[in-house]
């Protein structure tokens, strides 16, 4: 265990708070209805990355981003743990990929509940918060949009909600 990677996740999860906070304040519509607004809520300001401190991902993420050695062992081991979290937390878009055993089938990318998109914006921006640059989350998804696999409705979705921080965030700076 590492005070640097406790002290990370602490950090982490206080920017998703943020960033939730801050879409409360100024999109509230975004939340549709109050069930939505406290699933959120209670997301990302409580439940958020849980997984992380698992037997199954604490050990493997603090020795690949804070024990110096990226090793074939450790990144293995940082592999299984990454899956195990894409697999515990539907905030990640890959959480809802579809890959089905039969090849004629192929792959589905299901959509996300609205809950879901939430959090997993405030997630990817909660870096800029960190930052403390608030506007780096639109070059960071211009960047990894076509990479990122999205149901037609929820990329439009995510797409919408990003559009409306950017308004808020140029409104309340200028």
């Amino acid at each position: 265990m590492s005070r640097a990677y406790d002290t990370y996740l602490e950090e982490h999860r206080s920017n998703v708070h943020k960033a939730f906070e801050w879409m409360c304040e100024h999109i509230p519509d975004i939340f549709k209805d109050e069930e939505t607004r406290q699933a959120c809520e209670h997301q990302c300001t409580y439940s958020h990355d849980q997984s992380k401190y698992d037997a199954e991902e604490y050990a493997a993420y603090d020795a690949y981003f804070y024990g110096g050695n990226k090793s074939y062992a450790v990144t293995q081991e940082f592999n299984r743990a990454w899956l195990h979290h894409i697999h515990c937390n539907p905030h990640h878009w890959q959480y809802w990929i579809l890959t089905n055993d039969d090849p004629n089938l192929g792959e589905f990318v299901l959509d996300i509940p609205l809950n879901y998109i939430i959090e997993m914006v405030c997630d990817w921006w909660s870096f800029s918060w960190a930052s403390g640059h608030l506007d780096e989350i639109f070059d960071w998804y211009e960047e990894h949009s076509g990479y990122i696999k999205l149901s037609d409705d929820t990329k439009e979705t995510v797409e919408h909600i990003l559009d409306l921080i950017k308004q808020n965030l140029e409104k309340h700076s200028g």
